[in-house]
């Protein structure tokens, strides 16, 4: 009796230590940045990690260094040296993560505005309408739905053999997983290329974890829709505005360990996010910023 009740003692703090595992979507998004020139696009990789209570939608770049960093870092320690990273890991087109909450399928939008990450709920409901159009997506067997949203009108693309009613974005509610999704302009397309089941999987990326020991992502503020595009605006005109005064403290003499100016690099930093900032005049959402959401912080 005593060795069997060990041996139920040992699975269950087995079951309470398991991994989580989560299957990873990968969906090539095509887009055109620059909304006066729609003719030029724009690839880049995203990906949707589904695990039992949630699904988690990013920039594949997001992760997809974190190994990268992850030796450069533990080198830059090991030697005791500073080592510039931003020459030799490229920042995400987007930094935005969108949550939905399983089951109830609530969204939560969170992006980095400088030393804070920002989020908001999105209660909009999506109505699609089901059509009987079927087609074929590479190895799926896909049905039609359309929707508006964000100021667009949306045309996806569903397989109702992978049994999640999720998709990129902020897209879901349909009777399986989307495989594509576009607007009619095709300023924005999400088709799904692939996917893996990840064994030990984590939430939080190396980068996340990195950032929150320096300061950026530490605090998470929740706030409601409009007060998010108020500060997001704010951001774009002025990135640094917020921390402008402590920048100023900076002694002119200042210097990083490998001898760099501490000025210059803020200055460098400042720019690179300005430039990352501009270059993508063409929202998702063409209407996100002059609704009056209301909803409780």
């Amino acid at each position: 009796m005593k060795n069997l009740f060990s041996i139920v003692l040992i699975a269950a703090f087995a079951i309470a230590n398991a991994q989580e595992t989560a299957n990873r979507f990968f969906y090539e998004l095509t887009y055109a940045p620059n909304k006066d020139s729609l003719e030029k696009k724009n690839k880049e990789m995203t990906i949707l990690d589904i695990t039992k209570d949630k699904s988690i939608y990013r920039d594949y770049l997001a992760v997809s260094q974190d190994s990268i960093l992850k030796v450069e870092v533990e080198a830059m320690q090991k030697a005791g040296t500073f080592k510039d990273l931003s020459k030799s890991v490229k920042q995400p087109k987007f930094s935005h993560i969108i949550t939905k909450t399983y089951p109830s399928m609530d969204v939560s939008y969170a992006d980095y505005i400088l030393q804070d990450k920002v989020s908001y709920k999105d209660d909009k409901p999506l109505d699609w309408k089901i059509s009987s159009d079927k087609a074929k997506i590479g190895e799926y067997n896909t049905q039609k739905a359309t929707a508006s949203f964000g100021g667009r009108n949306w045309i996806a693309w569903f397989a109702t053999d992978v049994p999640f009613q999720d998709g990129p974005y902020k897209f879901k509610g349909l009777p399986g997983l989307i495989v594509k999704v576009e607007d009619d302009a095709k300023n924005y397309s999400w088709e799904l290329k692939g996917n893996k089941k990840i064994a030990d999987y984590n939430a939080e990326s190396y980068s996340e974890k990195l950032m929150k020991q320096f300061g950026q992502g530490r605090n998470n503020l929740e706030v409601n829709r409009e007060k998010f595009e108020q500060m997001y605006a704010a951001y774009k005109k002025d990135p640094f505005g917020s921390i402008r005064s402590q920048l100023s403290q900076i002694p002119a003499d200042a210097k990083m360990p490998d001898g760099t100016s501490m000025s210059q690099m803020m200055r460098d930093a400042e720019d690179r996010i300005k430039k990352q900032l501009s270059e993508n005049s063409n929202s998702i959402e063409v209407t996100a910023a002059s609704e009056k959401v209301k909803s409780k912080k």
